[in-house]
């Protein structure tokens, strides 16, 4: 037996390998079977993974907290609305802490003094008013002693005037000193109940009437003169007029005083 064979593996002789050919790697980006799950690639290091936001920490914060609303600032507006100059000063006052406390409610002071000046020349024109109203009943003196134009509510018994006025409604008139010429006078007066209720005008004006007759005038009147009836009517006695009169009027010019 040759040496060779003493180192023969058992079973015969070696049978050499077949050659294999190399399997080439799938192509880059194929797309997987149907059906297959491909799982998302690797997020780099410090990322969220796709569809989760990254996690975000915030240090605790602190805020001031809001300046108060000026006390005076609010008080002003409902002040300036029922005491009218009070609600001025209040705001005026609100205002000037609000600029030096740095609070808030300046619009509130503002509109609680423009409330208060309102309401102040609402009071103003109303108090202004009703003064020329009463200033306009104040009876005048028997006889003024110089030339002036009066309401009709005013003449009070013995006034003389200039003129007569024309029928209807009378509101105004000129009144004279009876030494001057003179066309009409106010020669007899009634005074109707204060608090009666309008009887109606008919009923008003013969209540007058029987205060205007020629004996007001004494036997000695002078020729020409008649006697006018004037009388409240109902818008005059809405407003307190109660006083009927009796004038004696002319177209000449009357002699004098009349009455004395």
């Amino acid at each position: 037996m040759a040496d060779d064979d003493l180192f023969a593996p058992p079973g015969g002789p070696t049978v050499p390998p077949r050659p294999t050919a190399p399997v080439p790697p799938p192509p880059a980006g194929a797309p997987a079977p149907p059906g297959t799950a491909v799982p998302p690639p690797a997020a780099p290091a410090g990322q969220a993974g796709p569809g989760f936001a990254p996690e975000t920490y915030y240090a605790p914060g602190w805020q001031p907290a809001a300046p108060r609303v000026e006390p005076l600032a609010v008080a002003s507006v409902p002040a300036g609305l029922v005491l009218g100059p009070v609600g001025i000063g209040l705001g005026a006052a609100g205002l000037s802490r609000v600029r030096s406390r740095r609070t808030r409610g300046r619009g509130l002071a503002v509109a609680g003094m423009v409330v208060g000046a309102v309401v102040t020349l609402a009071w103003t024109a109303g108090a202004l008013a009703w003064w020329q109203g009463e200033q306009a009943r104040v009876p005048l003196a028997g006889d003024v002693t110089a030339p002036q134009t009066v309401n009709a509510v005013q003449l009070v018994l013995g006034t003389c005037l200039d003129e007569l006025p024309p029928d209807g409604e009378v509101t105004q008139v000129r009144a004279v000193p009876c030494a001057d010429e003179h066309r009409a006078q106010v020669v007899a007066r009634t005074d109707l109940g204060a608090d009666e209720v309008w009887p109606g005008q008919q009923a008003v004006d013969r209540r007058v009437a029987r205060v205007c007759t020629p004996d007001v005038l004494g036997a000695d009147a002078p020729e020409g003169v008649e006697l006018v009836v004037w009388s409240p009517t109902e818008a005059s006695w809405r407003d307190g007029d109660r006083t009927g009169l009796c004038l004696a009027a002319g177209t000449d010019p009357l002699p004098g005083d009349l009455l004395g």
